[in-house]
């Protein structure tokens, strides 16, 4: 078994380092990962991303593109053709069409490869070519990424964290209700197994829909192809001191742990384990709007997603037996254009504060993480409004449902983020004094100039910082 586990590691580690002895002489390859939790915009960013190194006017911040070293950059065929091709060109038709609107979230994993062309730097810079890096994209669902906790979690424990959670939550109740009616110790029934699953998998998208991040496991939301299989058909149980081998309790477990083993680990190996940067998005102005226990259950969700990653410096060993670890690690509040840039510096301090722990633990591993809020394209624009003689930053857009255009004022964001992660761990109901809104908008009609990419805030930043030391 040790001898199968180190055998196997060390083939996916000579398959990185096949892949990575091409840099120095040819043409390096660096793989960013893009995720996100629910609602946070994955598909945008990649969109505004591409479509903003693709054309650079709104990178100023982006120094290879501020200094002209970045001279070109085009769109490839992805090297991995079992991977399914991001839609680059439909998800941007739809953003900057006649009649924009927010394309399709992501529901798999899908791949776009970049290929930047750069101008050599420094003192032998005369006797040097132009070199080329390829940039893959790979965008996957944030929900299959906080599955990867589960991995170290057996089917006792991630049973008694579920329904800890549940009693605080209303729409948990009906589950909570079908549970009670059953016995765990009896026989395995097939018919009362599906409908428990059935209930829980309501729990989990109402509690998703609602504003909460541990919705796992990640495939019953996203099922595919594996919808009604005995994989994705278990629930969380109440505790048993014992179980006889042919119980309800017992089949669960059988089951949890297949989806570990079929469906978690084929995500890590074949997808996870070869990234080299991360970002991470984050809805985090949903969560402040939901309540305190929103903001707790991100924060917790924070540190599952980084317990999922492999971080630290890339060296010939390590991606020899253990194959590459995360080296850089973003995480993005999104939506800054929901505020206005008065509350930027509040939001960012949040977006830190609720990552700390786990941006604490990453650097200890030796990767570099980075925090900041940020807007893959900008769907407001700022005025002040006068109310009760006192003057709002606000936002105006028009409103994803109505259509109609309308001025926003969220609600002052604390300068402490304390004021708010305070109550949420200790398990507040409400904000004290305190009301916070969110408000969904539509993209608005763009008018590009030539060389203009989609208008942004701090994508050229978050660019700079993943991508920027390999221009």
């Amino acid at each position: 078994m040790v001898l199968s586990v180190v055998s196997d590691g060390a083939m996916r580690g000579l398959d990185s380092l096949g892949n990575g002895l091409t840099s120095p002489f040819f043409e390096p390859t660096l793989r960013l990962g893009v995720t996100g939790l629910a609602r946070a915009g994955k598909t945008v960013f990649i969109t505004s991303l591409v479509a903003n190194l693709l054309n650079r006017g709104r990178m100023l911040q982006l120094e290879a593109a501020r200094s002209g070293r970045l001279e070109s950059a085009f769109l490839q065929p992805q090297p991995d053709m079992t991977v399914p091709r991001f839609s680059y060109e439909d998800h941007l038709a739809a953003l900057t069409g006649p009649k924009p609107h927010w394309p399709a979230s992501t529901r798999a994993v899908s791949e776009l490869r970049l290929s930047l062309t750069l101008q050599p730097s420094g003192l032998l810079s005369g006797f040097q070519g132009k070199r080329r890096l390829h940039l893959d994209i790979i965008d996957y669902p944030g929900e299959w990424l906080l599955d990867l906790a589960l991995l170290d979690k057996g089917y006792e424990t991630w049973s008694q964290e579920v329904l800890a959670r549940m009693p605080q939550r209303t729409c948990a109740k009906k589950y909570l209700q079908a549970l009670g009616e059953t016995d765990p110790t009896a026989d395995h029934d097939e018919v009362r197994a599906q409908k428990l699953t059935a209930e829980f998998t309501a729990y989990l998208h109402a509690s998703r829909k609602a504003g909460f991040y541990d919705c796992t496991p990640g495939r019953f939301l996203l099922p595919g192809d594996l919808e009604g299989s005995p994989v994705l058909t278990f629930v969380p149980l109440e505790r048993l001191e014992t179980a006889r081998r042919r119980s309800l309790w017992r089949e669960m477990e059988r089951r949890y742990e297949a989806y570990k083993a079929k469906v978690v680990k084929p995500f890590f190996r074949d997808h996870f384990v070869k990234i080299d940067r991360q970002v991470v998005l984050v809805d985090a102005l949903s969560a402040i709007h939901t309540g305190p226990q929103a903001v707790e259950d991100l924060r917790l969700a924070m540190g599952d997603v980084l317990s999922a990653f492999r971080p630290g410096r890339n060296g010939f060993l390590t991606q020899l037996l253990r194959g590459k670890r995360v080296e850089k690690i973003l995480f993005a509040a999104t939506k800054a254009d929901h505020l206005h840039h008065q509350q930027h510096p509040q939001m960012t301090a949040i977006i830190e504060a609720l990552t700390a722990e786990a941006r604490d633990r990453a650097q200890f591993a030796g990767a570099q993480t980075a925090a900041l809020a940020l807007a893959s394209i900008r769907a407001t624009t700022e005025e002040m409004r006068s109310h009760n003689g006192q003057d709002l930053p606000c936002v105006r857009g028009k409103l994803l449902e109505s259509g109609r255009q309308s001025a926003f004022y969220p609600g002052a964001l604390p300068d402490d983020p304390a004021r708010l992660l305070a109550p949420a761990r200790k398990g507040a109901e409400a904000w004290l004094g305190s009301e916070y809104q969110s408000m969904q908008f539509a993209p608005a009609e763009l008018d590009l100039k030539p060389g203009d990419g989609p208008p942004h805030i701090r994508l050229d930043r978050a660019a700079e910082f993943l991508i920027g030391d390999k221009l």
